[in-house]
């Protein structure tokens, strides 16, 4: 006995593939999201309880306990500045890219297709400006 390939059921797997993958997909990316914030979750725990130690020990501790949290703030803020640097020129770069790319490839009278591009070139640039004239300058 064979089993018959039917059109009905080469339409269910067609569906069944998707919706399989898609389940498996969401699924995962909810693990991943769940133990991410777990394990910041314990970091900061233990980050903290060091912190308090150092504290309770004496005077001079408490003084490298303030001076930890200042510098791992620092880095924090020095960290965002730079990702908001490298996303804006990566924008920009994308805005140019595709310009180029439009003027390349659509030749079209009813006007410049390619100014497409301008739209994320001045995304790029305005967090450009945020980050060099606008954002919060880090304390020493």
């Amino acid at each position: 006995m064979a089993f018959e390939v039917n059109s009905n059921t080469v339409g269910v797997v067609a569906v069944a593939i998707p919706v399989v993958g898609s389940i498996a997909l969401f699924s995962f990316l909810a693990v991943a999201s769940w133990a991410e914030a777990r394990r910041k979750e314990r970091e900061a725990y233990y980050t903290s309880e060091a912190v308090k130690k150092i504290a309770e020990s004496s005077t001079e501790g408490a003084k490298s306990a303030l001076e930890l949290l200042r510098e791992n703030q620092k880095n924090s803020f020095r960290r965002r500045i730079e990702g908001l640097k490298l996303g804006g020129l990566i924008t920009a770069a994308v805005g140019l890219g595709v310009m180029v790319l439009l003027r390349g490839i659509v030749e079209r009278e009813d006007g410049p297709v390619y100014l497409v591009g301008v739209i994320p070139l001045l995304i790029g640039a305005a967090l450009l400006i945020y980050v060099f004239a606008l954002a919060p300058k880090a304390v020493e």
